[in-house]
């Protein structure tokens, strides 16, 4: 029998380098937000969970409108693992194979992507579900719940990237022709250049 998987977004980062909160840029009309929390549940996560920091209240009523498990994070400073570990806290673990992490910076991945990284999870039985595009690791990534001990580890430094490189060998690769698990849209020329993409290129 195939076990539940859950969806995790972080969305407390200060979006420095975008100049604006991500998570309320639009793509195609649709916000990062809830492109990124529907591809994760159409794709087979459930529950699907946002993590947010409660001072950022437009966010907050964005996630509100999406339909996802809300978690607020007071205190994001240790960076995106302190989201991971509060959404792990929160979970209800009884029959989880493991979790989905996509962070805001990828709205370019599809329902789609996520189907196929949860059927790679569950054939291969892996520690970790990465893509692959021409020679480079993108999200989602797939983590086993038998890794959940260490990324709630207080003494991780690194966050999951270090749990990730850890595991590499034993990590299941998923490669695609589809640069959307690879771009990374994390400053504005990026996004002006992904917003000219057409509907038929987002698809």
């Amino acid at each position: 029998m195939r076990p539940r998987y859950a969806g995790v977004v972080p969305a407390c980062g200060a979006s420095v380098r975008m100049g604006r909160d991500k998570a309320l840029l639009e793509l195609h009309g649709a916000s990062f937000l809830s492109r990124v929390s529907t591809a994760l549940g159409d794709g087979g996560c459930d529950p699907v969970v946002i993590v947010v920091s409660p001072d950022r209240s437009t966010v907050v009523e964005e996630a509100r409108r999406l339909p996802v498990t809300l978690i607020e994070n007071a205190d994001p400073g240790e960076g995106p693992i302190t989201s991971l570990r509060l959404a792990l806290s929160h979970l209800d673990q009884t029959d989880l194979g493991g979790v989905v992490w996509l962070p805001l910076d990828f709205p370019l991945v599809r329902a789609e992507h996520v189907e196929l990284l949860l059927d790679g999870a569950h054939e291969s039985g892996a520690p970790i579900v990465l893509f692959e595009h021409q020679g480079k690791r993108g999200h989602p990534v797939f983590f086993h719940r038998s890794l959940f001990p260490e990324l709630v580890d207080p003494g991780l430094r690194g966050g999951a990237r270090v749990v990730v490189h850890r595991h590499l060998a034993e990590a299941h690769l998923l490669e695609v022709d589809d640069d959307a698990v690879v771009t990374d849209v994390d400053t504005p020329e990026i996004y002006e250049a992904v917003s000219r993409r057409t509907d038929a290129d987002l698809r």
